[in-house]
């Protein structure tokens, strides 16, 4: 039987951006929170739709737009009747598009804050003797890798540099730059723990 252990980690980020716009209520520019409402109107046979945003402090009203002027028999019907139906999963999909957000406004606040659904996709090993870590993202998150590895197997930022240096640990497939960039989708893991005396409290934190 393999020694290695394979796992799962499927994120999702919590929180969603924040775009930083000048309220004309507060008379400065403040942090806008996505309502996970949509406003639709329909002029003649053309639609336009937003997802609202409200200010953190005094709830006024900023319009993300989602649709501009298209032809109602252009917009499938599901599409439609999410949007007139504030569909959470459709909100929650506009509402992480930070490219799109910023190509609106100048500041977007992200948050690091993430859950993680582990499934080990092996049975564990009597003895596991190395991690492979495999990455799949819901949405992009600004969570950097070193962060989520040191928060989710309870160990030090240097102490994975210190793998990495060893090459006990590899990332594919950006290498030892990914560690400190934003943890992508596909990103693969390895870790080797054969000499590591706390290898197991690693691999139970992994997931596995």
């Amino acid at each position: 039987m393999s020694s290695i252990l394979r796992i799962l980690w499927a994120i999702a980020p919590k929180t969603a951006p924040r775009p930083h716009i000048n309220c004309n209520r507060c008379g400065a520019f403040k942090a806008y929170h996505c309502s996970g409402k949509f406003r639709v109107n329909a002029n003649g046979k053309r639609i336009d739709a937003w997802l609202i945003y409200r200010c953190i402090d005094c709830d006024n009203s900023w319009n993300f737009g989602v649709l501009e002027r298209r032809n109602r028999r252009d917009i499938e019907p599901a599409l439609l009747h999410a949007l007139e139906g504030n569909d959470p999963a459709l909100a929650r999909r506009h509402a992480f598009d930070v490219v799109a957000l910023r190509s609106r406004v100048g500041r977007v606040e992200e948050f690091p804050d993430v859950t993680i659904r582990k499934e080990a996709l092996d049975d564990r090993p009597e003895k596991t003797t190395a991690l492979e870590l495999q990455l799949e993202l819901e949405m992009p998150t600004s969570l950097r890798l070193d962060r989520l590895l040191a928060g989710e197997l309870g160990i030090s930022r240097s102490r994975l540099q210190s793998w990495e240096d060893k090459r006990l640990l590899i990332v594919a497939p950006d290498g030892a730059k990914a560690l400190r960039r934003p943890a992508r989708p596909g990103t693969v893991i390895r870790v080797d723990l054969a000499g590591e005396a706390d290898s197991d409290a690693i691999v139970s934190a992994a997931g596995g």
